[in-house]
């Protein structure tokens, strides 16, 4: 059963999201203490962008309604737990492909940064200081993607006219594509002493929580660099932490665990490593794709045609 009429609950107001079906009540809410309406009446929840798992799950158990929940990122790992009160049938969906080109432009961005060394250049910059030298390229480096999905995918666009070397894939599933195989998890131990470059971008799961620990990261070659765009979890940090303060590997990390990373952490201050506060998919390209997904997804809802990107059903 679909509703057609009932409160659609936003993090945008609707006026600014065109394209909206005209048959349901919108509310905008993004998180605020007070909530727009009675959650019971909700048919439709859009969950707030970048706020916590317990601001996010705040109206939730209030929700008897609700048939489908909509996140605004790729990443549910901050909704799942909250479905349990639920009653079955309840879709949730992601925002698979929101956030696929910020995300994967930011990747690319850390990579290069980290190789050419443009940290150290621009603290020299501030210290007026001639940091000159010779730096690694891109070009010719192996590289491994963990997590072969849509960002995944446009990472290994974005990598081409780079001319780097061979591109290893690895995900959940082995499966091939027009690009060549992609390898089963299971498969890191015997890729990851050939790149240079680990780039992940895999779902935070029970498969990948503390996937990089000590065994993964002993098993990266000498200097080689780990971007994280993936979750903060995925990387056990006092593993990561041994091998930057050893100036075996270095890293890259858009995500950390614990996230925001206090003051005062040992992570700010390792070396070998360049951190920016997740913003992957915090880019001007967010807004506008998340409208329109907005409206495709709440259009199909409208209508009584299958929601996309439905991640799991509850019950």
């Amino acid at each position: 059963m679909t509703a057609t009429t009932g409160d659609v609950w936003l993090p945008f107001p609707a006026a600014e999201v065109p394209g909206l079906p005209a048959s349901f009540r919108y509310r905008h809410w993004d998180g605020e203490e007070e909530f727009p309406a009675d959650p019971a009446d909700c048919v439709f929840y859009v969950t707030p962008y970048m706020k916590s798992a317990e601001v996010t799950a705040r109206p939730l158990a209030a929700m008897g309604a609700v048939e489908v929940v909509q996140t605004l990122t790729a990443g549910i790992d901050h909704v799942r737990g909250a479905l349990g009160g639920l009653r079955p049938g309840v879709r949730l969906c992601n925002a698979a492909g929101v956030h696929t080109a910020s995300t994967a432009e930011l990747a690319l961005t850390l990579v290069l940064a980290s190789l050419r060394g443009i940290p150290a250049m621009v603290r020299g910059q501030d210290l007026e200081e001639w940091r000159g030298g010779f730096y690694d390229a891109l070009a010719d480096k192996s590289v491994l993607i963990v997590g072969y999905g849509s960002i995944g995918s446009a990472v290994e666009d974005r990598l081409v006219p780079f001319e780097c070397g061979p591109v290893a894939r690895v995900a959940r599933t082995a499966r091939t594509t027009a690009r060549g195989p992609v390898h089963a998890l299971a498969e890191l131990p015997r890729l990851l002493p050939y790149a240079d470059v680990v780039i992940l971008c895999t779902p935070l799961t029970e498969d990948t929580r503390g996937l990089v620990g000590t065994g993964f990261l002993s098993r990266m070659k000498d200097g080689a660099l780990l971007v994280n765009v993936a979750r903060g979890p995925v990387v056990d940090t006092n593993s990561l932490l041994a091998e930057l303060e050893s100036g075996r590997l270095r890293a890259a990390l858009d995500v950390t665990d614990p996230e925001p990373l206090p003051a005062g952490h040992p992570l700010w201050h390792a070396p070998n490593v360049l951190i920016t506060p997740h913003v992957g998919g915090s880019s001007t390209a967010f807004e506008p794709r998340a409208k329109r997904l907005l409206a495709r997804q709440l259009t199909r809802f409208a209508q009584g045609e299958p929601v996309e990107h439905t991640v799991l059903t509850t019950g």
